[in-house]
């Protein structure tokens, strides 16, 4: 009768072989998986094994951020400075153009970075702290203010002694900065009330330096412009003065806080930047960065 024939044996030291490399292999996968979890960083780990804090700041932005990519300056920029130093991290500075609108800057600079492979960076500066930006924005953590955005009237006191309201500015040369909500204000107020007297100038900081050189009577420009440009004129600064102007709409313009921001998941780094800006704070360092810079400590 035939049988099926049996598959022929393995070779007794090809099975060996295969059982002595198994007993080798089986201990390096059992401790391989374990390890490999063990090994998965947290954010802030992860930051602090590259040995770098990505810190974003806006491009053309004095007194904040402004300058050369290679070579900025402003308070920002010494502010990133400070905060890596207290991490123990070196600085990456990623310098950007603002987008069209504070969620495009979010999303291209905080959680998904730029189409075109730019960032994102681990922290953003200048963030509003406003609760329906960070609504609308759920990717995103925006905490700790450092200081408060208001707008200002800068005005020449020799040729405007006091401005309260905006008919205060009737035939006065004004100057304000293209694009700014100031401006918009400003030109907008009483039907273009003041249109006629408003010279538009690329960034805050020319504004209240026309206002400085004589070229505009005021300047309508964040106190931020207004006292860097000051700073940088202490001649002039004795004739000058900043006013809040009431535009008698019903809103009080207290001015905006601002922040930072990180991945609303990175949790640990955000503790830590927050200890590192109240470290800033309780050093004195913080205020000794605003008065290098020419500006006021704002509460935020």
């Amino acid at each position: 009768m035939n049988q099926t024939p049996r598959p022929p044996r393995s070779h007794p030291i090809h099975a060996l072989r295969r059982r002595a490399a198994l007993a080798l292999l089986l201990p390096v996968l059992a401790g391989h998986w374990p390890a490999q979890a063990q090994t998965e960083l947290t954010d802030l780990a992860r930051i602090k094994a590259s040995g770098v804090l990505k810190v974003a700041v806006y491009k053309d932005n004095a007194p904040l951020s402004d300058g050369p990519v290679t070579d900025m300056k402003g308070l920002d920029v010494s502010l990133a400075e400070a905060l890596a130093r207290q991490l123990k991290l070196k600085l990456s500075l990623l310098p950007y153009d603002a987008g069209e609108n504070m969620g495009d800057d979010l999303r291209n600079m905080v959680w998904r970075g730029h189409y075109l492979g730019y960032g994102p960076a681990d922290v953003m500066l200048q963030v509003p702290a406003d609760k329906f930006l960070a609504q609308g924005n759920p990717q995103v953590m925006i905490f700790a203010p450092y200081m408060r955005q208001s707008v200002m009237l800068m005005h020449d006191t020799r040729k405007l002694a006091d401005a309260a309201v905006p008919e205060d500015l009737k035939g006065v040369p004004l100057a304000a900065e293209r694009g700014a909500g100031a401006a918009s204000v400003l030109m907008g107020h009483g039907g273009g009330l003041l249109r006629n007297q408003v010279t538009i100038y690329n960034t805050g900081v020319e504004a209240a330096q026309a206002a400085v050189d004589g070229k505009a009577v005021a300047a309508f420009v964040t106190r931020a412009q207004a006292e860097s440009v000051l700073f940088r004129n202490p001649g002039a600064a004795a004739h000058f003065r900043l006013s809040k102007l009431n535009f008698n709409n019903g809103i009080a313009d207290t001015g905006w806080p601002v922040g930072m921001a990180v991945k609303s998941a990175n949790k640990e780094l955000a503790q830590a930047l927050e200890a590192a800006m109240k470290s800033l704070r309780d050093s004195g360092e913080m205020l000794a960065i605003f008065k290098q810079h020419g500006l006021t400590l704002t509460a935020p």
